[in-house]
């Protein structure tokens, strides 16, 4: 036939039926339905395989089927029911072979993994059909072509027989008339003008025209050029009007080859689908003045339904004078929801095959048979997908459910933080999928990913809890369209794993220090002193050093800084105290505060030169914020600062100059002044700085540095930001604590817990730490209940039948400051529930006092008397500072096996 062929390709994915069968079936299956053949092929064996189909004829060659091809030869291939592929034809189908009643047909399938069907395996299917008798006249409307069949005889001159019109043998009766013997043409009548096309120009443009012994056939595809669309009832119809003539010799024998299909009539009211086929319709019923019907059925998927299976679907057969209608509910038996895209939203339609069968009689035909084959789907409808967020968070491990699907749809990709890859790529991003199938075909997917995965959110909620993002776009494919859609997944876990940033501060001789040490929660924190950023460009304006090596932020300020506060001064120091925020990186709000306080040497202040020269800062108090730095002055308040900022002014003088007085005994030259500052108006000081240079023979040193204002400042010792640690030894020596990795420790009934409480900081010889209560948990929480005291105010607990026991704290190699530590024991008799000993893990807790050694007024706290040496007196309001510090776990057991 010299026809040149496309191979056309077809990707399915065909999905497995939960239940496995022990008997695989046959790879395909053939139906026979009248003068049609249905071969099915296997749901479970042709799974993800690229599909080609070809027909094989008599002398054994396979023709590759295309879409062109198929509708001209009257082939037909659909896909139904999630993915299952059927393929049609017709008896009268290109290559088909006829003999007596039956016809048989021969399909070659070929399926391959690849796109380009390497590696592909063949499966060759005959079938055979019986189909008597023929009618006079058969009409079938398929999926993709028209077809026409008329029974080939040379009719006997009948009286009053209704002819066509004459001019529609003019247009080819000198054609005929002067062409060679056996000529076959066809005439297509339009409203315009009337067109001959030989058997050879029908073929090429897309017509199929086929003879057997006793039949002629013409196959019309949907898209032919000569079709015409007609409404009859208000029903659409796809129609040719043709005539095909043959000549032999003396005689030309015309055959009507009319037909029409329905391209509409198809309503949905009230959830039932209504579809309408009109009956005796133009122009195949031209020139017919008497009509009977004969058979009116219908069924679906090809197959006929009795009235009683209808009945039972729910559906209705109504056939009146002029239209034959079918109602169909919505979701009935017998159709299948399919999933569906529309603007991009995931939804589904109901879809199902009816078919119609008309056989009616007529004057003009006789008999006369009719198909229509019809492919339904309902109006798209929008689905809500369920996305379940069922995370593991003992696991640390978001999992999550979308769904349910239809069959039809397969999850190909998914989009992490903008970027887009397949599910096995996934696995490197941390994202496990895993397809669940549920027992009436439907599915669902589930995404799990850690939740320490990058592509994870995290943001700090308060308190100690975390909120963890899940943000994903899922993409999905439908088969056998090809259609493509997404679903955005954003699901959030509370988590309560917040650990916020800790400091701990100190100071040397010219600076403060804060060393920050970050949580999981201020990766976007920034730091703030006195509401400046902290940038590169403001550390170095203000000769600040910033060091972050991703688990420590250290933050160094000199102590004469304009950020730095100042709160009080005496004679042996000031002191000086550093406030750092951590704010949000977005919303600027405060986070987390911290702040050091140091005393510093007044010779940071003052410096007496040799030739004379004084140079002295004044500092502005944090309770004098109102002061302006620029007013102060000296006893002569015509001397002004050199040098003025927020919080300081710098004077140079010469002793000699600015009111500065002078005194002088046998060894020494004394030279003092003041600082002051005047309110507007007054002459009375608000602030007065004194200060004195002693100058020996050939020898200047700074010798006095106090302050007075009206009224008095009161004095307040200095503390530093502080640094605890409760560790539990292993030995009443003290030499080996227990190591984290060791942690919980097990111990035993009658055996001894070893503590010992540190300042780590600050390292200051004029403080002293002192105990204050301390106790047992079952938690890590401090305030959680019940408690088991161990020590009460400082002291052994009077309630234990075993007290602890206090440990004198000698210096060594490993201490340096004997006063920073305190030491004790306890028995494991000390932690019971009445009568029976607590066998679980236990958490130690102790409140301490950091008390000044310069300074032990009467009914101070410190020192106390149940520390080794040391008495107590009774509580007062003088300044101290508290602390607490835990420890643990420890496993308490009854036995030692």
């Amino acid at each position: 036939m010299g026809l040149s062929l496309v191979q056309r390709l077809l990707l399915i994915e065909i999905l497995i039926s939960d239940i496995w069968t022990q008997e695989r079936p046959e790879p395909m299956s053939a139906e026979c339905f009248g003068n049609l053949l249905r071969i099915t092929l296997s749901a479970e064996y042709f799974e993800d395989k690229y599909l080609s189909f070809s027909v094989v004829d008599q002398s054994g060659i396979a023709w590759e089927l295309n879409e062109a091809m198929a509708s001209q030869c009257g082939y037909t291939v659909t896909y139904s029911n999630w993915s299952n592929i059927e393929f049609r034809a017709s008896a009268l189908s290109c290559h088909s072979r006829l003999e007596e009643d039956m016809f048989i047909i021969t399909v070659e399938i070929k399926a391959s993994h690849a796109a380009d069907m390497k590696n592909a395996t063949t499966h060759v299917k005959s079938a055979s059909c019986s189909y008597s008798p023929w009618s006079l006249r058969e009409l079938v409307c398929e999926s993709n072509y028209m077809e026409v069949s008329v029974r080939r005889e040379v009719p006997q001159t009948v009286k009053d027989i209704i002819q066509d019109e004459p001019e529609d043998w003019n247009l080819v009766f000198l054609e005929a008339k002067a062409g060679e013997t056996s000529i076959w043409q066809i005439v297509f009548h339009q409203p315009e003008e009337k067109t001959a096309l030989l058997v050879s120009d029908a073929w090429s443009a897309g017509y199929g025209l086929n003879t057997t012994d006793d039949r002629v056939v013409l196959r019309i595809p949907y898209t032919a050029a000569q079709i015409q669309l007609v409404k009859d009832r208000g029903i659409t119809f796809s129609t040719v009007r043709s005539s095909i003539l043959y000549k032999q010799q003396w005689m030309i024998l015309m055959m009507d080859t009319a037909v029409a299909c329905p391209v509409d009539g198809v309503d949905y009211i009230n959830r039932t689908i209504i579809w309408t086929v009109p009956k005796y319709i133009q122009p195949f019923s031209a020139g017919e003045t008497s009509f009977k019907d004969v058979l009116v059925e219908a069924g679906v998927d090809l197959h006929k339904l009795s009235a009683k299976e209808m009945a039972s679907r729910k559906y209705v057969l109504l056939n009146d004078l002029n239209a034959i209608m079918m109602r169909i509910p919505i979701g009935a038996e017998g159709g299948y929801y399919k999933t569906s895209v529309s603007s991009g939203q995931h939804g589904t339609k109901y879809a199902i095959n009816p078919f119609l069968e008309h056989q009616w009689e007529d004057n003009k035909w006789g008999l006369t048979k009719y198909i229509i084959i019809k492919e339904i789907e309902t109006p798209f409808e929008q689905v809500e997908l369920a996305i379940t967020n069922n995370s593991n968070l003992s696991l640390r491990l978001m999992n999550v459910t979308v769904g349910t699907f239809l069959p039809d749809v397969k999850l190909v990709k998914l989009t992490i933080e903008g970027t887009t890859v397949a599910l096995p790529e996934a696995v490197q991003h941390g994202y496990l999928t895993y397809e669940i199938r549920y027992a009436n075909g439907s599915k669902a997917y589930i995404i799990q990913v850690p939740l320490d995965a990058p592509s994870i959110k995290k943001e700090y909620m308060g308190a100690d809890m975390r909120a963890y993002t899940l943000n994903v776009t899922l993409a999905f494919i439908i088969h056998p369209t090809s259609e493509t859609f997404t679903v955005p997944v954003i699901t959030v876990s509370a988590v309560k794993d917040a650990v916020l940033p800790s400091a701990r501060g100190f100071c040397d001789g010219r600076n403060l220090h804060l060393i920050i040490t970050h949580g999981n929660v201020d990766q976007n924190w920034l730091p703030f002193i006195s509401d400046r950023h902290l940038t590169p460009e403001s550390v170095k304006k203000y000769s600040y050093s910033l060091r972050d090596n991703g688990t420590h932020l250290a933050i160094s300020v000199p102590f004469l800084s304009s950020h730095v506060n100042y709160e009080d001064f005496h004679a042996s120091g000031i002191k000086a105290s550093l406030h750092l925020t951590l704010k949000d990186g977005l919303t600027l709000a405060n986070k987390r505060e911290f702040s050091v306080s140091c005393s510093f040497s007044p010779s940071q202040l003052i410096q007496c030169l040799p030739n004379g020269t004084v140079v002295i800062t004044a500092v502005k108090l944090v309770e004098a914020a109102d002061l302006d730095t620029s007013l102060f002055v000296l006893r002569d308040r015509q001397c002004k600062p050199s040098l003025v900022t927020e919080r300081t002014a710098t004077f140079k003088f010469n002793v000699n100059t600015c009111g500065t007085s002078r005194k002088f005994n046998s060894t020494t030259m004394t030279y003092e002044n003041d600082v002051l500052y005047f309110r507007p108006g007054s002459d009375t000081p608000v602030y007065r700085l004194k200060f004195v240079c002693w100058y020996a023979i050939k020898q200047a040193v700074d010798v006095q540095y106090e302050s007075k204002k009206n009224p008095p400042p009161s004095i307040k010792p200095g503390f530093g930001s502080l640094a605890l640690s409760l560790k539990l030894f292993k030995e009443k020596s003290y030499t080996e604590p227990y190591q984290e990795p060791e942690y919980p420790v097990v111990k035993y009934l009658r055996e001894a817990l070893y503590f010992e409480v540190e300042l780590l900081q600050p390292k200051d010889v004029r403080l002293e730490l002192n105990l204050d209560d301390c106790w047992a948990t079952n938690s890590q929480s401090q305030d959680s209940l019940p408690q088991w005291p161990m020590l009460i105010n400082g002291c052994e607990n009077s309630e234990d039948s075993y007290k602890a026991v206090f440990h004198k704290v000698n210096y060594s190699l490993r201490v340096k400051f004997p006063q920073h530590l305190k030491r004790f024991e306890v028995r494991m008799f000390t932690f019971v529930l009445g009568t029976t000993l607590l066998q679980e893990q236990l958490y130690f807790h102790c409140s301490v006092m950091i008390c000044s050694t310069m300074q032990q007024p009467s009914g101070s706290l410190c020192p106390r008397r149940c520390s080794p040496g040391k008495h107590r007196l009774d509580r007062s309001a003088e300044p101290h500072q508290s602390g607490k510090v835990s420890s643990g776990p420890v496993l308490i057991r009854k036995e030692n096996n």
